[in-house]
C-alpha cells in the first residue's frame, strides 16, 4: 500500500519517473544505513541501467527542489525532513506484518491480564522491543462513567481501591483508612457508591455523594463515612489530562555518536519526562484517521530532537477514542516496517478492553 498524498502540495508530482526512483532508492538507503548516500551506490541499485554522472545531475535537482541536502562538500546525499515527508506521504510502500508477528502480539497483549494499565504496559515494551524505538502509550483519563467501584481490605490502615469505567478502563488506588476499620464498613462503603454511580462520571458522583453526606449524616456510619471520602479524594486530583508511558528510551541512543547527537537525545528525553507536550499530540491524534506520522521539526516535541513519532489511536468497543500508541525514533525510522506495527497494535488494543 502506498501512503496517499495530495497532487498539489507534493513536489513529487513535478518529477519524472527516473527522478522519483533516484530519490526512493536513495531514501530506503538512508533508512538502512543512516549514511550519506552517493551516485555509485544508487547506480547499482537502480531499475535500469543509469551512469553515476546522469544520477548526480538528478541528485543536484532533487537538493534544488528542498528533497534532499550534503552534509559535507564532498559526501553523498540526504533526505531533508521535507523530503522525508513527500517520500512518507507519495512513495513509502507499507509492508504488512506475517501471521506470527500478529500472533506473537495478540498473544502478549493478552497475556497482561486484565488490567488496562499492564496491557499498555506489555504493549508499550512490545513495539519498543520490535521497532528498535522507544515506545509510548498515551491514556486520555477520559470522564467515562464509572461503572463499579469496590474497596478491598489489604492491612491495618491501609485499603484497595478498585474502579472500573465504562469504557473498560481499571484503575487501583492504596488509600488510608481509619486504624482498625471493620471489614463491614469496606463492604458498606462500597455498596453506598456503587448505589450512587449509575450513569454518573466521577467528578459527578464526588460532588453529589459528599453533598449528600453532609447534609444527612444517619446515611452511614462514620467509619464508612469515612472510608468514601478517602476513595474519592484519591482521584481528585488526578483526573485532567491524561497518563503517558515510555518504554525503551536508551533505543534512541543506538548508532549516536556525534556529540550533538546526543544533546539532541537528551532534549528529546527531557520532553518526554515533561510530557506535556506529547499529551498535547493526542488531540491531533483523536481529530485523525488511522496512523498519524509526525516528522522532525513538524512538531515542537521535535525541533531539537531530529526525532519522528508513529502513533495511531485505540478506540473501545463503542468506536470511541480512548488513547493513542506508538513509537518515537530517529527521522531515518523503518516507517515501512513500523507503520504495520503500530496499526495493528493499536488494533489489538482496542479488541481486548472491549
Amino acid at each position: 500500500m502506498v501512503m496517499p498524498v495530495s497532487p498539489s502540495t507534493s513536489p513529487l508530482m513535478d518529477l519524472d519517473a527516473r527522478s522519483r526512483e533516484v530519490f526512493q532508492r536513495l531514501v530506503d538507503t538512508f533508512v538502512e544505513t543512516g549514511e550519506p548516500v552517493g551516485s555509485r551506490t544508487l547506480a547499482r541499485k537502480m531499475s535500469v541501467s543509469v551512469s553515476p554522472a546522469t544520477i548526480r545531475n538528478v541528485m543536484a535537482d532533487l537538493e534544488q527542489g528542498g528533497l534532499l541536502y550534503a552534509p559535507h562538500t564532498s559526501a553523498g546525499r540526504l533526505p531533508t525532513e521535507l523530503g522525508l515527508r513527500m517520500f512518507v506521504n507519495g512513495l513509502l510502500e507499507v509492508g504488512a506484518l506475517d501471521a506470527g508477528e500478529r500472533e506473537h502480539i495478540a498473544t502478549l497483549c493478552q497475556a497482561a491480564g486484565r488490567s488496562l494499565e499492564g496491557m499498555l504496559e506489555e504493549a508499550t515494551r512490545l513495539l519498543s522491543g520490535l521497532s528498535r524505538c522507544a515506545g509510548l502509550v498515551i491514556a486520555p483519563k477520559a470522564d467515562a462513567p464509572v461503572k463499579h467501584i469496590e474497596f478491598v481490605h489489604l492491612g491495618p490502615g491501609r485499603a484497595l481501591v478498585v474502579m472500573v469505567e465504562a469504557n473498560g478502563v481499571v484503575e487501583n488506588r492504596v488509600v488510608e483508612v481509619p486504624p482498625g476499620v471493620p471489614l463491614s464498613a469496606l463492604v458498606e462503603a462500597t455498596n453506598y457508591l456503587n448505589a450512587r454511580l449509575a450513569e454518573r462520571t466521577l467528578d459527578e458522583a464526588r460532588e453529589a455523594v459528599l453533598g449528600e453526606l453532609e447534609s444527612d449524616r444517619s446515611l452511614l456510619d462514620d467509619l464508612s463515612r469515612k472510608v468514601v471520602a478517602a476513595g474519592l479524594a484519591t482521584w481528585s486530583d488526578d483526573r485532567s489530562g491524561a497518563a503517558l508511558i515510555v518504554r525503551g528510551q536508551g533505543n534512541l541512543l543506538h548508532d549516536v555518536t556525534a556529540a550533538q547527537d546526543i544533546d539532541r537525545i537528551r532534549a528529546l528525553f527531557d520532553a518526554l519526562e515533561a510530557k506535556e507536550q506529547v499529551l498535547r499530540m493526542l488531540d491531533l491524534v483523536i481529530c485523525a484517521d488511522g496512523v498519524q506520522i509526525f516528522i522532525g521539526a513538524e512538531n515542537d516535541l521535535f525541533t531539537l530532537a531530529g526525532c519522528s513519532m508513529i502513533v495511531a489511536p485505540y478506540q473501545n468497543s463503542r468506536e470511541e477514542i480512548v488513547g493513542a500508541i506508538g513509537v518515537v525514533g530517529p527521522t531515518r525510522i523503518n516507517y515501512r516496517r513500523i507503520v504495520p506495527l503500530v496499526d495493528y497494535t493499536a488494533k489489538v488494543i482496542g479488541r481486548l478492553i472491549g
